[in-house]
């Protein structure tokens, strides 16, 4: 006996483009979890998805440049395909509502196609180093700006990876949040991608400066890359 055909989805009549924040306690959350959360969200919100086609559909809802677990984020990114058109602001007001405190709906616009992903270039980051020393800071960035490759290992999925956290690195410049050092950092997207951490590695590589408690990392801005400032640029505009 043949097996049955899957039933095939018609396609999104509406593709909806979301920047979202991960804030707080939910920094530690895994992307895993979070796209667990927006699902769960969207059903709640009773938002009209488009479904995959197969055997076990889907809604489609489509992620990109993922922050890392640790690190809170004002530019999260994600698609939403809808069945229905819909105002974009009542969507943003229902989804918002539906997700955890933590998860916030920051901003939605109607895609103009093309693919998302290929906006992102580069991400602002903030990276706070409490107890820090501030000279011994300014002292390690300016090592590490002067030198012209920094390589650094770190495991990954396929394995320990070594590579070069310099070349990805935009713009590096110390700054302070309530009266301790901080990292002003942007970084290029690169593969394999490099991370604010590969970048305080790097430090320790060129100066041996470590920060005395564990960096908070957040993701400030995400998107195109104005090479002659290092500023990043919204990708929804």
């Amino acid at each position: 006996m043949s097996r049955q055909q899957p039933e095939q989805q018609a396609p999104p009549v509406q593709r909806l483009r979301i920047r979202y924040a991960k804030r707080g306690r939910l920094r530690f959350t895994s992307h895993r979890d979070v796209s667990r959360a927006v699902e769960r969200a969207v059903f709640r919100a009773e938002i009209p998805m488009a479904y995959s086609s197969g055997f076990h559909p889907h809604p489609r809802i489509s992620y990109a440049g993922a922050s890392p677990t640790g690190a809170a984020s004002e530019a999260e990114y994600l698609e939403l395909g809808l069945a229905e058109r819909r105002d974009p602001e009542d969507v943003r007001r229902a989804l918002d509502e539906a997700l955890p405190d933590g998860l916030d709906v920051a901003a939605i616009v109607e895609s103009p196609g093309g693919s998302l992903a290929d906006l992102l270039v580069a991400s602002s980051w903030l990276v706070e180093m409490r107890g820090a020393d501030p000279a011994s800071v300014g002292a390690a960035v300016a090592s590490f700006l002067a030198t012209e490759s920094v390589p650094v290992e770190r495991m990954t999925k396929k394995g320990l990876r070594t590579f070069d956290c310099r070349a990805a690195v935009a713009a590096l410049e110390v700054t302070d949040v309530g009266g301790e050092p901080a990292l002003s950092l942007v970084l290029r997207h690169t593969v394999p991608a490099v991370r604010p951490d590969d970048v305080l590695s790097g430090l320790a590589e060129v100066s041996g400066f470590t920060p005395p408690t564990a960096a908070l990392l957040t993701r400030l801005a995400q998107g195109p890359l104005d090479e002659t400032d290092a500023s990043v640029g919204d990708p929804l505009r």
